[in-house]
């Protein structure tokens, strides 16, 4: 045992010799040929690297894309139309169901005052052009309505503070935060720095007024790009392709044909000046001079790769939004049941994540001011909504989406019905309605058809099924 201490003590008394491990990975390596591609990698932070300028850039780029492209403005249409839909509802899980039907129901009206779902759509459009939208809550008493409560957007330019120094501690940009990174103020411009007059006057807003919806890509990010910068080149290539394309095709169009001959230099053959033009008239026959031949002109490149570069750079494009090429195209000729089944369960995954996303960022801050200014009215709200701590569980249903084959989506429910493998509150929220009140609904019917001596299969409505519906191909 000594010797052992002895042997231990001894090796503390070596020198140590210090060992570096060496790791090399591929694409470390800066060489000749990769030195080009990484030339604009950087180790700039966040904030840095999305500083005003980068982002005002990319703003006008993205926005000038889609007032512009066909394709970029259906993407973002289409996106915004699957994201929120015809706006979301409501739903309270409090233990009284006459609460919940009360909130719901005014709620629910007051959404619809305010037009909740088309400016929901609009800030989803400008997080895909800008990067993220702002809505202030503001007081506006021309609603009509017994809460007030309004959402003004505001552009992303907006909020910012031209006398705000550059990289000041807890600053960024128009939005002060705390030393936990939690947003505490937001100046936002009294004008829109693009108008004639610009005015540098702004508001200071608390945190609590404003709603920032934007997707942090990075940690400790703070303000947002767009969607669609990465797509941003592409579309820039399928225009220069498509314009090459056009003019090609206008090339042969104008040119009817063109002279050549066969005959060396100084050889025999009638002079003939050059880029000189023929009238050719219409269903006749012309003879050339003498060593001379005519060609027609033919539009073969770019035009024969045309059709197979869209769809590939489409498909590019749309995958940074999580949008399928057929969703994207607006065309599923390609496509069988099996492939846009499965393709379409990615995008609706995403979707929902979005959703998810809305909720809690946008919907559950609307929600709580909506209380909050809902509480300050006499007689308005029930008691047990009014206490300190009342249950205000919630939660929010959006559209549902439509199956591809309703027949089989509607045997399929029926079998995880019969096998306890669902729920009808989960069923009625996959195509996004309340469960409760589409079977009180149901009881109604149910009463009706009592009263009149009528059976369920009397009132329901008889369709023929189609063969097209049975030969789904499903082959793939």
């Amino acid at each position: 045992m000594f010797n052992w201490l002895r042997g231990l003590l001894g090796r503390r008394d070596r020198p140590r010799v210090a060992r570096r491990v060496r790791a090399r990975y591929d694409a470390a390596l800066t060489t000749d040929e990769n030195r080009r591609h990484w030339a604009n990698a950087d180790g700039l932070s966040v904030n840095a690297a999305n500083s005003p300028d980068v982002r005002r850039t990319l703003r006008n780029r993205a926005r000038y894309e889609v007032a512009n492209n066909s394709y970029a403005k259906g993407i973002i249409l289409t996106l915004a139309n699957d994201s929120i839909g015809t706006g979301p509802r409501l739903q309270m899980l409090t233990g009284d169901a006459g609460v919940n039907r009360f909130l719901e129901r005014e709620f629910g009206q007051w959404a619809q005052a305010i037009n909740l779902a088309e400016k929901l759509r609009t800030m989803r459009m400008a997080r895909a052009t800008d990067g993220e939208a702002f809505a202030v809550l503001i007081s506006n008493e021309a609603l009509g309505a017994p809460v007030t409560l309004d959402l003004r957007l505001v552009e992303a330019e907006q909020v910012t503070s031209p006398q705000l120094p550059f990289l000041r501690p807890g600053a960024v940009d128009g939005i002060e935060f705390d030393r936990f990174g939690n947003p505490v103020e937001y100046h936002i411009l009294n004008q829109h720095p693009g108008d004639a007059f610009l005015d540098t006057q702004y508001d200071t807003l608390p945190a609590a007024a404003v709603i920032h919806y934007f997707r942090s890509d990075r940690p400790g990010q703070s303000r947002g790009v767009p969607d669609i910068t990465p797509a941003l080149p592409l579309f820039a290539q399928l225009r220069r392709f498509t314009l090459a394309v056009l003019a090609a095709a206008e090339t042969a169009a104008d040119f009817a044909g063109i002279l050549y001959t066969d005959a060396p230099a100084n050889g025999e053959a009638e002079s003939v000046e050059p880029m000189d033009t023929i009238e050719l008239e219409r269903r006749a026959l012309l003879t050339m001079p003498g060593g001379w031949k005519m060609s027609q002109m033919t539009a073969e490149q770019p035009a024969t790769t045309y059709s197979e570069f869209k769809r590939e750079i489409l498909n590019e494009i749309a995958r940074c939004l999580s949008v399928p090429r057929n969703v994207a195209c607006g065309d599923s000729s390609g496509y069988n049941y099996a492939s846009g089944r499965l393709d379409h369960q990615t995008y609706f995954k995403a979707i929902r994540v979005e959703q998810s996303h809305l909720g809690l960022v946008v919907l559950d801050r609307i929600l709580s001011a909506w209380l909050d200014e809902a509480v300050l009215i006499e007689d308005y709200l029930p008691q047990t909504v009014r206490e300190l701590g009342a249950d205000l569980t919630h939660q929010w249903f959006w559209d549902g989406h439509e199956h591809v084959d309703p027949l089989k989506e509607a045997n399929a429910q029926a079998t995880r019905l019969a096998n306890h493998t669902t729920t009808l509150a989960n069923e009625y929220a996959r195509q996004g309605r309340d469960w409760e009140a589409e079977l009180r609904q149901r009881a109604k019917e149910q009463q009706l058809l009592d009263e009149l001596g009528l059976t369920a299969a009397d009132a329901t409505p008889r369709e023929e099924q189609e063969d097209a519906t049975e030969e789904l191909d499903e082959t793939a």
